[in-house]
């Protein structure tokens, strides 16, 4: 079946009507969706299957990117390389995760987690549960993350706050917190960069 499978509008009219308290699906409906075809009077239609796929291109991609990170244990060697990385891992949520990027002392990837998953406005971050991770990866460094699924990619009072905790906990153990990065909408927001570490 064709992704885009295209309805012409005469047949639309025919399908059964929609059900009581049901918004009808009127052409200008679509339009206002977003959803609509060059072609007067056709409607294109994303499919289950379509959605799938796109969902299987993604995790695929996700898997090769990892594997460039990790395999070949590439050192992280500009903010622009692990603001693209958190992105891609952190962007899609529609709740707030916070992951950490654990280096070793070359800056070489060790690995990557997904520390905390919270609401659509926060999460609970343990500086306890950090510590440890880094000590389990022997990591000498970290750059933490976490996306803002509003969008705003401003590091909000809680956000410099953690950021403080983590570093001060990470320090008793030898690992330096190199950067953290929001993941909003547009680029990423180094909190490094504003001086905010």
């Amino acid at each position: 079946m064709n992704p885009n499978t295209t309805i012409p509008a005469a047949r639309a009219k025919q399908e059964p009507k929609p059900r009581r308290g049901a918004a009808p699906a009127t052409p200008e409906a679509f339009h206002r969706a977003g959803v609509g075809s060059e072609q007067p009077g056709l409607y294109a239609v994303q499919t289950q299957t379509e959605r799938q796929r796109e969902n299987g291109i993604i995790t695929e991609a996700l898997a090769i990117l990892d594997r460039r990170m990790f395999k070949a244990r590439e050192a992280i060697t500009s903010p622009r390389d692990s603001a693209a990385y958190l992105k891609a891992k952190l962007g899609g949520y529609p709740w707030e995760v916070f992951g950490v990027l654990f280096l070793d002392n070359r800056h070489r990837v060790l690995a990557f987690e997904e520390m905390f998953r919270g609401t659509l406005d926060g999460s609970s971050v343990h500086p306890r549960e950090v510590v440890r991770a880094a000590l389990d990866h022997n990591a000498a460094a970290v750059i933490l993350a976490h996306n803002h699924p509003s969008g705003v990619g401003e590091p909000s009072a809680a956000d410099r706050n953690i950021t403080r905790q983590l570093r001060d906990a990470l320090q008793l153990i030898g690992t330096r917190v190199l950067d953290h990065f929001v993941i909003g909408a547009g680029e990423p927001t180094s909190m490094a960069a504003r001086g905010l570490i």
